[in-house]
């Protein structure tokens, strides 16, 4: 995951980074079915790939998704380690139907579950990213989720959530001011259902339904995930980003996990920033680093 730091440092998602096939089919998929906004694209031929951001609002108050393309690479696998990307809208029934015509796969028909009341899709693009379809009332967060497999739900949890594993003065004066920070929204345990699940909901604020959130998913006695090599990273916005290196220093030394770039200036994108990997993606997932789920801090001047 990435950290960048903004004014107030109030913490955000900021964007998640995703490799597709084919630029221009995917800006039109997201646009037309999802209603999607290009906010911009820009070709690097001299390094051989071109990007597009895309989102429901411009990228410095919204979440958005960052699209690579590779010249001459028409295929990701997506892997079993990342889940989805969930998207609320007040009438879900015509984007599934948009879905469909413009060659996108329908996975779950719109519906509840059996005795609930949220209504829901599960879509496919072209790519094979599944995204989840939410039908609920008005959000400022449109993209409103990203799901990720974990192996050990709690540890995962702890690594993200505000109070995370010591009480000594020194590290909680530390986690107080800069550690990831996220609240636990949301707690479900079904070891009773047919499908054996526990999710949690983790992110910034007190309402998932006004935010974007990580959807963490442990699925009873599976061990081990494949990790394909389309999912990037995910970034999260923040003014500390040392402190906040330090935090997920100390947190990864209980916990598991590990920084993968330590924090620093970077030119190229004109940020200070840092990345790391969380529990799951370095000791469960067993891929290579920089194919795991990452996560990086930024700080913009």
């Amino acid at each position: 995951m990435s950290w960048i730091g903004w004014k107030n440092d109030t913490r955000r998602f900021l964007n998640a980074i995703i490799r597709v096939g084919d630029l221009n089919r995917t800006v039109k998929f997201y646009k037309e079915c999802f209603g999607m906004q290009l906010l911009s694209q820009k070709d690097f031929p001299e390094k051989k790939y071109s990007k597009a951001i895309v989102g429901f609002g411009p990228q410095e108050s919204h979440f958005v998704l960052e699209l690579i393309y590779i010249y001459g690479v028409e295929k990701y696998e997506v892997g079993t380690a990342w889940g989805h990307f969930g998207i609320a809208a007040e009438d879900i029934y015509p984007i599934v139907e948009k879905v469909r015509q413009l060659g996108g796969a329908v996975t779950k028909e719109p519906g509840t579950n059996e005795g609930g009341s949220q209504v829901y899709a599960f879509v496919e693009d072209p790519n094979g990213y599944s995204f989840e379809l939410l039908q609920r009332g008005p959000t400022p967060e449109p993209l409103c989720q990203i799901m990720l497999q974990v192996t050990d739900l709690d540890r995962t949890a702890s690594f993200y959530e505000k109070e995370v594993f010591d009480q000594t003065q020194k590290v909680t004066l530390l986690q107080n001011d800069s550690r990831i920070g996220m609240n636990i929204l949301f707690k479900y345990d079904s070891p009773q259902d047919q499908v054996i699940i526990s999710i949690a909901m983790v992110g910034y604020g007190s309402d998932q339904t006004q935010t974007t959130v990580i959807e963490l998913k442990y699925n009873y006695n599976v061990t081990e995930y494949t990790a394909g090599n389309a999912y990037i990273q995910a970034a999260i916005g923040t003014d500390h980003v040392y402190k906040s290196a330090a935090a997920v220093a100390l947190v990864t030394q209980e916990l598991g996990g590990n920084i993968v770039c330590l924090p620093g200036p970077n030119p190229k994108t004109n940020t200070t920033m840092t990345s790391f990997l969380d529990p799951d993606s370095r000791k469960t997932y067993k891929f290579p680093t920089r194919a795991a789920p990452q996560f990086s801090a930024f700080k913009c001047p």
